[in-house]
């Protein structure tokens, strides 16, 4: 026992530090499970998150560029999970897998919160580590303590038994507001489960005048598994894609959305292909914790392409024409959802897409969000009920029928 007692003292130091960032005691205490790997449509969720409750504290374990990326935030605590107190408990425990630490420092987290906010888009996708990650949510979470689920959609999936072991998870839970509706009739008999439009629609529009810039925010295909051998033919269509906008007297700015998932890889490799000399015509975007550069470059553009599926939202909330290139089908869904019938293109197919489509579709492919909008906000309503902060009656109102998003829906 004693030659454990020393680790056991090192981990409580870890994490019984204050994590209230100054507030007050009494105020509620949310842990946020988010994807936090700097990427800014998931950034933007817990931004919009925190801002919506300044008189709740929220705790987000993550990387410690957080503090970079959401540092301003007052109620916002930032718990790092590579820090060196962390780096040292693990070397102090070392007879137990790295992951194992992980999770028991999440699990003493947890326990000091009144509840837990699950808050992202496609965050129950069957991966190879499904089984684990769905076991980690049982063990860390108190299953007596609230849970909401907000922002998601569901799958894409394989076989039933990882649907069904998320009807059995979900059938436990709080509140669970999806934002298609394809994930929504999957689930909707539990009870527990809502629909509502995409977060980010929320997202305020920025007094800002459109440009004569082109944003088009670009992926790495092959860092998902159905498009393997898609990299060039895409890279070489979003070339002639910028190269057409070029020609037509825009600058370009190939953006990327996260550096963990390929993106700024994506962005180098295109901006090799264009000719030199366009070169003076295009520039290279990263976004890693410049949040707010991030959203004034796509607010002060003239056009987005997005292959990013957020990068279609914010064009849309920021009065943009935007024309999407779907890499999955969330994307389609939503276009769906939305009432979306612009020019857009599907990445499987894209060697068959003309530049110049993409062009013209500036002339087309805009989109009312106002009842958008108005929908998102239903994703807080039962939220809003436990944290005793009422919405507007007449807005709930507006969203409260599943089926029907944006009928107001395409510009002409």
């Amino acid at each position: 026992m004693k030659c454990f007692a020393y680790p056991v003292f090192y981990f409580e130091k870890v994490w019984n530090g204050p994590i209230t960032s100054g507030r007050d005691e009494e105020m509620k205490r949310l842990m946020i499970n988010a994807y936090t790997k700097l990427n800014l449509g998931d950034d933007l969720f817990v931004k919009l998150l925190c801002e919506r409750y300044p008189d709740t504290n929220f705790v987000l374990p993550a990387m410690g560029e957080y503090r970079t990326c959401l540092g301003s935030l007052p109620n916002l605590t930032i718990y790092p999970i590579e820090s060196v107190w962390v780096r040292g408990a693990r070397k102090l425990l070392k007879s137990f897998k790295s992951i194992e630490v992980q999770k028991l420092l999440l699990q003493r987290l947890a326990r000091r919160c009144d509840g837990v906010v699950q808050i992202g888009g496609s965050v129950f996708m069957q991966g190879k580590n499904w089984v684990r990650d769905y076991n980690w949510k049982q063990e860390i979470f108190d299953s007596n303590k609230p849970y909401f689920v907000m922002g998601a959609n569901f799958g894409p999936y394989k076989d039933e038994v990882f649907y069904e072991k998320h009807r059995e998870l979900f059938s436990g839970y709080t509140d669970i507001c999806f934002r298609d509706e394809y994930s929504y009739e999957l689930f909707r008999d539990l009870g527990n489960v809502r629909l509502a439009p995409d977060i980010v629609f929320q997202h305020p529009k920025p007094d800002t005048a459109g440009g004569e810039s082109v944003v088009i925010s670009v992926i790495k295909p092959s860092e998902r598994e159905n498009l393997k051998a898609l990299d060039t033919v895409y890279y070489e269509k979003i070339r002639d894609i910028a190269v057409a906008f070029i020609l037509e007297g825009y600058d370009v700015s190939l953006m990327s959305f996260c550096e963990y998932e390929g993106d700024e890889e994506a962005v180098r490799s295109i901006y090799a292909m264009i000719p030199e000399t366009f070169h003076s015509r295009t520039e290279m975007f990263f976004y890693r914790t410049n949040l707010e550069d991030a959203i004034t470059l796509l607010a002060s553009s003239g056009m987005i392409v997005a292959t990013r599926f957020h990068a279609m939202i914010l064009g849309w909330v920021f009065g943009k024409p935007v024309f999407p290139i779907a890499y999955s089908e969330k994307t389609i869904n939503v276009m769906k959802d939305a009432n979306f019938e612009g020019a857009y293109a599907d990445l499987k197919s894209i060697a068959s897409l003309d530049p110049d489509t993409v062009v013209r579709s500036q002339e087309t492919n805009r989109l009312n969000v106002s009842v958008l909008a108005a929908q998102a906000e239903k994703h807080f309503l039962e939220l809003d009920k436990y944290l005793g902060r009422s919405q507007d009656a007449a807005g709930v109102a507006s969203a409260m029928s599943p089926g029907i998003l944006a009928r107001r829906g395409h510009e002409s």
